[in-house]
């Protein structure tokens, strides 16, 4: 892209820790190094509540007259708009710096829940299909794609992919060898933020170019899965209003254990899109399949314990100091089950048998007191987690596999006779959550509202319509006592739904 006398002008939004003014240095850096006559100035945002730290740059020539250039964005005046996370593209839309004629929008399409998102008594999210609609829609170009998912793959922070796909776009009168030089020249994680940047450039050129477009029409992902191909997978074989959730899930599965458990996740959506043809039930499978096949054993749990975003929050939930200790307790009580989910399936029915004919299954607990502050706790914890690799192996894994497997298909029989009734099956997948006695309890409400109300129904003795609402009744009524009594009394109550079907 050439660069006229006319200031280019770029608007950046990013949250906090995303690094938007190192990302702004590195494109003035690169604009000086290329002659060019640059501006670039910042205002402080609340990225949750009213809006990211925006970051504004203009661009021009040098010789002749120097020329004015503004200290804020004007509305329908921004030539390349970057947003770190998908809503803040829709706040950039929303006011007005996003237009057809002239925008270049570029976006990640990963999610940070607001506070107004997360607080509310329902499901509070935004409906991100409609964002990334909207993006391909409002702007003249649109590159949009999960860069925070290639920032971990490249092993750095997202403003280096960022860089890369302004890059990648073209909109920017600056080439290559300059924002890597300006790169290297600030001396800071050179290495890992070449790589995302390079990353971000070859995402941004498959959006737009022929790259991606090529790699579309091969009819085969690799036998060995990657995120990458994944997500692409997800982009070209499912409706536009389930992608934002299945990536999510996508990158939740391959965190849970690896690629090839993201790539059965959507090998079994595949599935469920067939016999539904519904986007709506797609999306909603997609949801809860995904906290489904990441269920809480003690090897997610240790993994969760242990992140070192979990312990940083911790140090400033208690506001300690940089150079105060901080000493953390995990409070766990392992039964029966825990220990005989990490056990091959064989060994693990032997031992729930032998606890279950001396009545010990529900007595035999050990109450541990962990510290995973100190290093032996810590490690402690990160061997359990380490676990993770032998996961595949373990009884727990063959029960929740073949427990998925049957909703799933129970989900694909209602798709066919009634998409409300498959919608009400699919939302049952909520009531199994947690570990210990928490899960046992879902699971057994969850069988009780299959057993009574969903299985008769796709026998056809019940008429879905109606069976559909004694679901819905059914499952607010395990969620609103966890105890499970208000769940008995409704299943034990004349069926609502128990009507001939016609």
């Amino acid at each position: 892209m050439t660069v006229g006398r006319r200031p280019t002008k770029l608007l950046l939004a990013a949250m906090g820790g995303e690094g938007g003014g190192v990302l702004t240095s590195w494109i003035v850096a690169a604009a000086e190094a290329e002659g060019l006559v640059v501006q670039s100035t910042s205002i402080p945002g609340v990225a949750q509540r009213t809006g990211a730290t925006t970051y504004y740059i203009e661009l021009a020539a040098a010789g002749g007259a120097v020329p004015v250039m503004a200290l804020y964005p004007g509305v329908g005046d921004v030539d390349v708009m970057v947003a770190s996370e998908l809503i803040e593209a829709g706040r950039a839309m929303q006011n007005g710096f996003v237009t057809p004629d002239r925008t270049t929008l570029i976006a990640s399409t990963h999610r940070a829940y607001s506070i107004i998102e997360r607080t509310a008594m329902g499901d509070g999210r935004a409906d991100a299909g409609r964002v990334e609609q909207a993006a391909r829609e409002m702007a003249k170009q649109a590159v949009l794609f999960d860069m925070a998912a290639a920032a971990r793959e490249a092993g750095t922070v997202i403003n280096a992919v960022m860089l890369g796909a302004i890059a990648g776009s073209g909109a920017l009168p600056l080439s290559t060898a300059a924002i890597e030089a300006a790169i290297s020249g600030s001396g800071k994680s050179v290495d890992s933020n070449l790589a995302g940047f390079r990353l971000g450039y070859a995402r941004a050129q498959g959006e737009d170019g022929t790259a991606a477009r090529a790699e579309d029409k091969r009819p085969h992902l690799s036998d060995r899965p990657t995120a990458d191909n994944l997500l692409d997978r997800v982009v070209r074989t499912f409706p536009a209003a389930s992608r934002t959730t299945l990536r999510e899930g996508v990158n939740r599965l391959i965190d849970f254990q690896d690629p090839a458990y993201a790539k059965l996740y959507l090998d079994r959506l595949d599935a469920v899109r067939d016999a539904a043809g519904d986007d709506d039930i797609v999306t909603e499978a997609g949801r809860f399949l995904a906290l489904r096949m990441s269920y809480e054993d003690v090897i997610r749990v240790a993994q969760a314990k242990t992140r070192p975003e979990r312990i940083a929050g911790l140090r400033r939930e208690v506001r300690a100091r940089a150079d105060e200790p901080v000493v953390v307790t995990e409070f766990l009580k392992p039964g029966i089950d825990e220990f005989a989910s990490v056990l091959p399936p064989a060994l693990a029915r032997r031992l729930i048998a032998w606890a279950d004919r001396r009545g010990l299954k529900a007595k035999l607990h050990v109450g541990l007191h962990i510290k995973s502050s100190t290093i032996s706790g810590y490690l402690l914890m990160r061997t359990l987690a380490g676990l993770r690799r032998f996961r595949r192996r373990g009884y727990r894994y063959a029960v929740e596999q073949a427990a998925i497997d049957a909703w799933l298909d129970r989900v694909g029989r209602a798709a066919r006779i009634d998409a409300g009734f498959a919608r009400e099956v699919i939302a049952c997948a909520n009531l199994i959550k947690g570990y210990s006695d928490t899960h046992r309890r879902g699971i057994e409400n969850f069988d009780g509202i299959m057993a009574t109300l969903v299985d008769p129904t796709l026998a056809g003795e019940m008429d879905p319509a109606s069976a559909a609402a004694a679901v819905r009744g059914a499952r607010e009524a395990a969620l609103a006592d966890p105890e499970g009594n208000a769940l008995r009394e409704t299943l034990a109550a004349p069926p609502v739904a128990k009507l001939a079907a016609e």
